[in-house]
């Protein structure tokens, strides 16, 4: 449905070792460097979507949305629980642990990354 999301990181770096973790629970590929100034790293793949994370161009600080968030399909329950035990143990915050969701069939967890941006998981069946 996108093209491509971009976040911003103070610690870039510790961005980088969450989302490589992180995006592995999800089986979505580490591409690497995306450039160096500022220094930008991209996950995914054009058919499904990109995901940016990167110091921000303007040089201030990096802030997280009030009331965003940036939803990842998971393929199983089994996947969500993988993905927010990396976050955890990658420098993530977990706000809402793995389990079920609001309607029938979803399983859901939600986090905050290390730059605090809010992220969710969600699978149905």
């Amino acid at each position: 449905m996108y093209f491509h999301v971009m976040i911003g990181a103070n610690d870039i770096e510790a961005s980088r070792a969450f989302y490589d973790a992180t995006f592995a629970a999800l089986g979505v590929p580490a591409m690497g460097k995306f450039r160096d100034a500022p220094m930008a790293y991209m996950y995914g793949d054009r058919a499904s979507g990109l995901f940016f994370v990167t110091v921000p161009q303007d040089g201030a600080d990096a802030t997280a949305a009030n009331g965003g968030t940036i939803m990842f399909n998971a393929k199983s329950s089994a996947e969500i629980d993988a993905w927010a035990k990396a976050a955890a143990e990658n420098g993530g915050t977990v706000l809402d642990p793995p389990g079920p969701g609001p309607r029938a069939g979803m399983y859901v967890a939600r986090l905050r990354d290390p730059a605090g941006n809010k992220l969710g998981a969600i699978s149905f069946g």
